[in-house]
């Protein structure tokens, strides 16, 4: 008997302007979860950072959808974000049924559906999106729908915000639309991975807890309380998303890392202009900010370009991009002030390579010794990466009765 089934892993991304981890920041429609503005992210290397689901339909499943999350059995809330993405992948699988009769009623079976993680969960490092991206991913190819990977963005964003952009790899844009149905808000790709190979990002995990202030309340209160926001919504943020991607089409590092931080700090006044105030940096993550902006500081005293560019989530973890040239200095400075309280996996094995700070760099912008051993607990070091994944059988998740396989 035929199974139906299908794998795909989805990747994290990070946004350079315009972001948030799990639910866009000033939305101008909560349910359909549609944009103040456009926004720009990096799809990072799946090699270090993905969700990977498996989705299966049989027509003998017993009570319905079932969803697992690393192992753990996840409610199927009716009318939510998980619920409205199912439904609108079997309306367009139930037309391709239409059209031609003798395709199995695949729209018309429970699935049963497996994700994993290999990074913390709701800790500042998007793993809402690239779960949302991947079950989208999956559950399009078990179905195996027609539509392009910017159509399928649509029903990703209704997951997670910033799920469609997961859906391409390389450098991304999600454009707001202006059309009140959505349709015409969207990811599309700015440029491929391999047009700007070279572009590296350090993330640096501050604190593997769950935020104090989620995405979601957060965005509720600024809205309802920031006069910064529409400043930022009407004239900043359209303005970079130009700028940004012609620095990305031109490969200007100098520019791109201006943009960057810029956008980050304007981010964050907002969310400091919010009543009662979000402190989502906390002291660690200030002290990171100040080591880049000392490294860039001495480099351009140097006669040299920027080394290094941070960006903040809704969240204390710092996403540090840079050139994989400039990425030896990088990571061996963070790793010099911030020991980590897990070993460094190094992929690219920076910590061998001589690593010289720019002339003239200020020590004492880091407290006299560096900040105690798990400040920052780990770093993840990777790269611009690739989009969706379709993955073997041999890789599926789910066991021949149709639950998570025990995952080491």
């Amino acid at each position: 008997m035929a199974r139906y089934e299908a794998t795909a892993s989805a990747p994290v991304n990070i946004a350079c302007i315009n972001f948030t981890s799990s639910r866009y920041w000033g939305k101008r429609d909560t349910a359909l979860i549609l944009p103040t503005n456009s926004s720009l992210s990096v799809t990072l290397s799946q090699d270090h950072l993905r969700s990977t689901t498996t989705s299966r339909a049989d027509a003998s499943f017993e009570q319905g959808d079932r969803l697992w999350l690393n192992g753990n059995e996840e409610e199927i809330k009716a009318g939510g974000r998980t619920e409205t993405c199912l439904a609108a992948l079997r309306k367009w699988r139930k037309e391709v049924e239409d059209k031609d009769t003798s395709v199995p009623r695949l729209s018309e079976w429970p699935l049963r559906i497996a994700s994993y993680n290999n990074f913390p969960t709701a800790a500042g490092l998007a793993s809402s999106a690239s779960g949302l991206a991947a079950l989208v991913a999956s559950v399009s190819q078990l179905y195996q729908l027609p539509q392009s990977a910017s159509e399928l963005s649509l029903i990703a964003r209704q997951g997670s915000g910033s799920a469609c952009r997961s859906l391409f790899g390389g450098f991304v844009a999600w454009q707001m639309g202006s059309a009140s149905d959505g349709s015409d808000s969207l990811a599309v790709q700015v440029a491929p991975k391999e047009h700007w190979p070279d572009m590296h990002a350090l993330i640096c995990v501050v604190s593997d807890a769950k935020k104090g202030t989620s995405s979601t309340s957060g965005m509720q209160k600024t809205v309802a309380t920031s006069t910064l926001l529409q400043h930022r919504i009407k004239h900043v943020v359209p303005e970079r998303m130009e700028e940004i991607e012609r620095a990305i089409a031109a490969k200007d590092f100098d520019s791109f890392a201006r943009i960057t931080m810029r956008d980050s700090n304007s981010f964050h006044a907002v969310c400091l202009d919010t009543e009662p105030p979000i402190f989502y940096l906390n002291d660690v993550s200030r002290a990171i900010i100040a080591v880049v902006e000392e490294l860039n500081r001495a480099s351009v005293v140097q006669g040299r370009g920027l080394v290094a560019a941070y960006t903040f989530d809704a969240g204390p973890n710092a996403v540090l991009y840079a050139l994989e040239e400039n990425m030896p200095v990088v990571v061996n400075t963070i790793n010099e002030f911030f020991p980590q309280t897990l070993e460094f996996p190094d992929p690219f094995h920076m910590l061998n390579k001589t690593a010289t700070r720019p002339e003239g760099f200020n020590d004492a912008v880091v407290r006299q010794g560096g900040w105690e051993k798990g400040a920052v607990s780990r770093l993840i070091h990777t790269r611009v990466g690739d989009g969706p994944r379709k993955l073997s059988d041999e890789e599926s998740l789910l066991t021949e009765a149709g639950v998570p396989k025990t995952l080491a």
